[in-house]
């Protein structure tokens, strides 16, 4: 064993080799990173060694020096490739937040490009020629659709909860009712955010019943804001009673010094209670209630870019960008690019946003879908079993719990192999599918597969099953 660990080339030995001045040449990579990873192959291969793993060549020989470099050039081509990449999302779930929630709009696609390859105007007012400000120009397009006296975006919507919450209720007293200290993906709760933001949180009602003589029970001189959060990702049913937007409008006009914020989490502009989906109201319809601010989020039921949008009175969304935390949560000049272009949508054809699109879809285009795709795969002549169902698909994304759509899918049951083992093949690919598992059979939700991806399905399979 010591013989042959012995044998081993030492870095500088093989750095000397014709070879590795080739992969430097090949891979554009510095001679700095190109030893690291060549380090990192030796080393791999040491402890091969060391625990009888290894069935390559004898090291010392001349084989083994080409298997080196080999190996090298694998690891190389694998740590030189981007680790986020596109994938295929045949699951169903129209807003996957594993899988990058929404899907930009061919405009918001082609604007991203255009302001990321050029210089543009992030911060230049050109009728005055003269430094302008950042999210000027997505302001106005959101104050027109949703009705408010102004609007401010932010990176997401858990700054745009903590901004206000900062701005407002630091050591101040922010009433919320217990049925709404929700927790959602990543552990982030409205509790824990509060006190970070330094607001003291009062917790009013009960888990599953709040009145409004709760909120103006628990209203002091210390009381800065009244906050209602949308519940998201769940829905409280039975016994239960919570106090509507309308009756804390009235509950804050009042009472004038107090703020009413409501957080959305997911914000609707498109009407989707007119496809019979959902019970969401449209944010424009919240601010004609006379809410102070809204906050939500750009990439959910908007399917928009990752963004967190507050809309309400101008006198509140002033302090906000004066405020010292504005900068470190200001959002970038290719979200900003993504936000206006959604926002041109909803001014002039909203049905072009694929969110709003998949959601929508009705069940005989699915099933059209559903026919076109398993007619491709059908011609491929698999080692499956292939029939079209029915089945529901969900919105995804921490958006309107409970809600369901109809959809059909195709269900691939394997001749050999398990539905396991073909899942994680298809993960593997160049462009991995990610599909579901039922009754030891693949499913693939065409609700959530665009037309143009089905080449790249059909290619996957056909180079899986020759």
């Amino acid at each position: 064993m010591n013989t042959t660990l012995k044998n081993i080339p030492a870095i500088h030995a093989l750095k000397m080799q014709p070879m590795f001045q080739q992969h430097l040449h090949t891979f554009a990579i510095n001679e700095k990173d190109a030893t690291q990873h060549l380090r990192k192959t030796l080393d791999s291969v040491r402890e091969k060694i060391i625990k009888n793993a290894w069935d390559g060549p004898n090291p010392g020989s001349e084989q083994f020096i080409e298997i080196i470099f080999k190996l090298w050039s694998e690891q190389l081509h694998t740590n030189l490739k981007p680790k986020l990449k596109r994938v295929i999302n045949a699951t169903g779930t129209v807003l996957h937040t594993n899988l990058g929630r929404a899907k930009l709009s061919p405009r918001a696609i082609k604007q991203i490009v255009e302001i990321s390859a050029y210089n543009s105007n992030l911060e230049f007012d050109l009728e005055k020629g003269e430094r302008g400000k950042r999210t000027t120009f997505v302001e106005e397009k959101l104050k027109e659709i949703t009705g408010a006296e102004a609007a401010y975006v932010v990176n997401n919507n858990a700054a745009a909860v903590f901004l206000i919450l900062k701005a407002f209720g630091k050591e101040k007293e922010v009433i919320i009712s217990r049925g709404q200290l929700i927790e959602i993906g990543g552990s982030f709760r409205i509790s824990s955010i509060m006190e970070e933001s330094g607001a003291i949180l009062r917790e009013v009602g009960t888990t599953n019943k709040t009145h409004l003589f709760d909120y103006e029970k628990a209203i002091t001189d210390e009381t800065a804001i009244l906050m209602k959060v949308h519940t998201s990702n769940f829905k409280t049913i039975g016994f239960t009673k919570s106090v509507s937007t309308e009756e804390l409008v009235q509950l804050k006009r009042q009472n004038e010094q107090i703020i009413f914020y409501e957080d959305l989490g997911s914000g609707a502009f498109y009407p989707f209670t007119k496809h019979g989906i959902g019970d969401e109201e449209l944010v424009k319809d919240i601010i004609d209630k006379g809410v102070d601010l809204v906050s939500f989020s750009g990439d959910k039921l908007l399917g928009g870019p990752q963004v967190g949008i507050i809309v309400g009175k101008k006198k509140y969304i002033d302090v906000l960008k004066t405020h010292q935390l504005a900068r470190v949560l200001r959002v970038d000049k290719l979200n900003l690019a993504a936000l206006e272009a959604t926002m041109l949508d909803y001014l002039t054809e909203p049905e072009q946003i694929p969110t709003i699109k998949n959601i929508t879809i009705t069940i005989d285009e699915l099933e059209e879908k559903a026919k076109t795709l398993m007619g491709k795969l059908l011609n491929l002549h698999l080692p499956f079993d292939i029939s079209i169902q029915e089945d529901l698909s969900t919105i995804g994304g921490g958006t309107m719990p409970g809600v369901t759509l109809p959809t059909m899918v195709l269900s691939l049951k394997p001749h050999y192999a398990s539905a396991q083992d073909w899942k994680e093949k298809l993960q593997k690919q160049p462009i991995p599918i990610i599909a579901r598992i039922h009754q030891d059979a693949l499913i693939f939700d065409v609700r959530t597969i665009d037309e143009e991806e089905f080449p790249i399905l059909v290619d996957v399979f056909g180079k899986l099953c020759p």
